[in-house]
């Protein structure tokens, strides 16, 4: 008698896929980009970066980690749970989920991560998903406000349709977001759809995720904290991207990263790669050439830019390994690893 494949094991499969179809998205559009360049030259130049330039980078990249992570300090604060969990414990969920979030699409499965370790720690689900939440939507929105702002210094992008299609329907899913945060008028219509869902838990959950994520509408000074902590963010990345050219010995001014680079990311956000491998490559070389940057040195610009990522993730790497291994036995942790 054949067996039915139990619903698990397919999204198991189904999940398995996924990740195969973004592994070879990466590899392919990173040969691809490659295969047009010289490759033993953008060897070359990855290989002589400079050294001193390749530092400021790195400690720009752990000032970054460090504001992301009061960043979300601040949006979990807003709930102050009775039992309320320890600093240490939320700075160690955010470390380590974006240690994780390395091997996972885009920025998407980290956030997964996040709001997972979190709710197991402090066991509010609803409100531990809505503290990522919010602190993705306020980062998309600042890397919004950055972009405007670099389109600001480079006109010729106003006459790029994809550039601003693309910002347009960024812009247009901030405001949507936003907008059910805010408007109680959309919050009740999203409240009557809620209603409709017929699996009793499923509609329970939204129900309850979606009364936390509210509760950020009257949280002003908090979200104004968040939403400056994010442009700062992305300004800080502007200015890694330009040490790392320094390293390189690109002499593209300082404009063309404040331009080009919120593009970029915006790119590395799509959730079709791995860690925006791929992307990243495609987006460096087509922007960059813009500014007369070579396609070697901007491949190897956009491999420095990737590299020095997975480097500020190192912490959480590191929090990882050391887990509970220097805890005696039966001593409780703070918090479980994802």
């Amino acid at each position: 008698m054949r067996t039915r494949p139990s619903p698990r094991g397919d999204t198991i499969s189904r999940s398995l896929l996924g990740t195969a179809a973004r592994v070879a998205v990466a590899l392919g559009l990173t040969l691809f980009v490659v295969w047009r360049s010289d490759a033993s030259a953008i060897l070359t130049a990855v290989a002589g970066a400079q050294t001193r330039w390749l530092a400021a980078a790195v400690a720009l990249v752990l000032l970054d980690r460090t504001l992301m992570a009061y960043r979300w300090v601040v949006l979990v604060r807003v709930f102050e749970p009775p039992d309320r969990l320890p600093l240490a414990a939320i700075i160690r969920v955010f470390f380590v989920s974006s240690f994780v979030g390395t091997f996972l699409p885009a920025s998407v499965g980290g956030d997964a991560v996040r709001a997972w370790g979190l709710a197991r720690a402090q066991a509010q689900g609803a409100a531990s998903v809505a503290s990522v939440l919010m602190d993705r939507l306020l980062g998309v929105v600042g890397l919004l406000i950055v972009t405007l702002s670099g389109l600001a210094v480079a006109a010729d992008l106003w006459r790029d349709s994809v550039v601003i299609v693309s910002v347009a329907l960024v812009a247009l899913a901030c405001a949507s977001a936003l907008s059910a945060v805010y408007s109680e008028r959309v919050a009740a219509g999203l409240a009557r759809l809620l209603a409709l869902v017929p699996i009793a838990s499923i509609r329970r959950m939204a129900l309850a995720l979606t009364t936390a994520v509210r509760a950020y509408a009257t949280r002003h000074g908090a979200l104004v904290n968040v939403l400056a902590g994010s442009v700062a963010v992305q300004a800080l990345r502007i200015v890694q991207a330009y040490a790392l050219g320094r390293s390189l010995g690109i002499v593209a001014p300082l404009a063309a990263y404040v331009a080009f680079i919120p593009l970029i990311l915006l790119v590395m956000l799509l959730p079709i790669s791995i860690y925006g491998l791929g992307t990243s490559q495609l987006a460096f070389a087509a922007l960059f050439a813009r500014a007369g940057v070579t396609a070697e040195d901007a491949v190897a610009l956009s491999l420095l830019f990737v590299g020095l990522g997975l480097v500020g993730n190192l912490p959480g790497a590191l929090i990882y390994a050391r887990r509970d291994d220097h805890r005696p036995a039966g001593e409780a942790t703070e918090i479980p690893s994802p």
